[in-house]
């Protein structure tokens, strides 16, 4: 008994340092907007995305669940402990990686992926649920798309209604609107990103025997939450740099339409239980809106090197969890 339970504590600490992570890692999208058009000052926007990521991290446990049970069913497979451990080592190697380089990978991708490659090395490929696995990737493929078809059309209607006012007082307004949408977009980051760790903890509580369900405790849910918001106000200046320049040169109205859009994706995805990307929901959203205004002002280099980014992390992040479970099983 006291060797699981120093495994379900290491599986929590390694959790958590993955939830830090992804705070300053993914959290960086959510305020990537409203720090490029200068409506908020990068020490307050992490402050304040920080408070209203712990706010959406408890406010729901769908995702969590879909996490936890969707990918494998943690009361039959073999090696559990050992298999969540690689899964969340591979994806803070990842992460750190991508974050160094401030490339915008999605940390959902990397977990997943981690997830699986673990789950496939450690237990067999029979231990997959291959029908929710296949569900969640649905969920990871068609967010961006949509986002990005949202982002195009909600800065057409923009241009319309906007076409004749003065450039400088709508700078202003947009600015002002910016700092709720900045707040909408990390409340939905921490509604569906938050949770992932949750559900990471309790697939180990299920392993481990503590639990018969998938119900997320309270105190799980608390300190995944604090973590996160932890993470957050830490900062991610690389991504944002990436996210909010590098694209193409954002405007308050352009920040307004892309954080807009992008809270309506992923809070439609967390209503279903459907862990999204933040990191390719935000990035679609700016190219949707970035070619509504006008397409040769996207930096599409920059967008193909998001692109390469978005498909390699979930085959190396399976492979990078599938050599450290075979490395753990030596021990």
């Amino acid at each position: 008994m006291e060797a699981l339970m120093t495994l379900i504590i290491t599986i929590i600490f390694f959790a958590l340092i993955f939830e830090f992570i992804n705070g300053f890692h993914d959290t960086a999208n959510a305020i990537a907007m409203s720090v490029s058009t200068r409506a908020l000052s990068p020490k307050i926007a992490v402050v304040y995305s920080g408070i209203i990521n712990f706010i959406g991290a408890v406010s729901s446990t769908a995702v969590a669940k879909s996490i936890g049970g969707n990918i494998a069913d943690p009361m039959n497979i073999k090696h559990g402990s050992m298999i969540v451990i690689a899964a969340l080592i591979s994806a803070i190697i990842w992460n750190l990686l991508t974050w160094y380089f401030g490339i915008p990978s999605s940390s959902s991708h990397t977990l997943i992926g981690s997830i699986a490659g673990a789950v496939i090395m450690g237990s067999g490929l029979h231990s997959v649920n291959w029908a929710g696995f296949s569900t969640i990737i649905e969920g990871l493929l068609i967010s961006p798309v949509l986002a990005f078809i949202v982002g195009f059309i909600v800065m057409k209607i923009l241009k319309l209604l906007f076409r004749k006012a003065r450039p400088q007082p709508t700078n202003r307004g947009f600015r002002l609107v910016q700092i709720l949408t900045a707040g909408l977009t990390s409340y939905s980051h921490g509604g569906n990103d938050g949770q992932k760790t949750m559900g990471i903890i309790v697939f180990a509580l299920v392993v481990g025997g503590f639990k018969t369900n998938l119900d997320v405790p309270l105190w799980v849910q608390i300190i995944c939450a604090l973590t996160m918001a932890l993470g957050t106000m830490v900062g991610g200046w690389r991504i944002i740099k990436t996210v909010g320049g590098k694209i193409f040169k954002i405007q308050p109205i352009h920040g307004f339409a892309s954080d807009f859009t992008s809270f309506a994706v992923m809070q439609t995805a967390t209503h279903f239980g459907l862990p999204v990307s933040t990191t390719h929901v935000t990035s679609s959203s700016v190219l949707g809106v970035g070619s509504a205004n006008h397409f040769r002002s996207v930096r599409w280099g920059t967008a193909i090197r998001i692109l390469i980014a978005w498909v390699i992390t979930l085959p190396i992040s399976a492979i990078l969890a599938g050599v450290i479970v075979s490395i753990l099983k030596l021990f």
